[in-house]
């Protein structure tokens, strides 16, 4: 995905390589950037990554105004992508592709049973949008507490259930790769 950002033509490849295979299109794209890694060491991942990233953080910048006003129909909100939503370009490059990343990265320390290195300032601030977020789409009273270095406490409205967890878990949960009940049902895109 970082290849991805990086370059428009390399962007153009996979989007048409991505929309000629099968099944959903967010699917084949992930496939495709996969299938090309797959035989890579992780050292050489590694090191591909240290040179595309600032290209591809660069880019992301530099989406012209108008493009990023485009609307993309029927995005995922929920890892099933029952729920689907409009979005713009701005709205993807800007939030998505960061919290997408971020929740690769928990998925690849949960996978590998090792616990993420966090801080306040980069991860948390990542979290913390991701609760302003979820709860503008519950639109509930509620209180939410997250532990650990990535944590906050915010509250909106009154008298509404009070939730507290770990943060990266919250951020599973309301992402659809954990279970949560009453107002942690309520999903934010990742």
């Amino acid at each position: 995905m970082a290849e991805f950002a990086a370059s428009p033509v390399e962007q153009a490849r996979q989007m048409r390589a991505a929309k000629r295979a099968k099944g959903p299109f967010l699917d084949a794209l992930t496939a495709l950037q996969v299938d090309k890694h797959r035989r890579r060491p992780p050292a050489e991942i590694i090191a591909r990554l240290a040179v595309v990233t600032p290209r591809a953080a660069r880019n992301r910048g530099r989406t012209p105004w108008l493009v990023r006003q485009v609307r993309m129909s029927g995005q995922p909100v929920d890892s099933a992508g029952t729920q689907t939503e409009d979005w713009t370009v701005g709205y993807l490059t800007d939030v998505i592709l960061t919290r997408d990343t971020w929740m690769h990265r928990s998925d690849i320390a949960a996978a590998a049973g090792l616990q993420m290195t966090l801080t306040t300032g980069h991860d948390g601030t990542l979290v913390a949008d991701v609760a302003a977020e979820w709860a503008g789409r519950h639109g509930q009273p509620c209180a939410l507490t997250l532990t650990g270095p990535a944590g906050g406490r915010w509250a909106w409205g009154t008298r509404g259930p009070s939730y507290e967890l770990d943060a990266v878990e919250f951020c599973r949960v309301v992402s659809g790769r954990g279970c949560g009940d009453g107002l942690l049902a309520t999903p934010a895109p990742f």
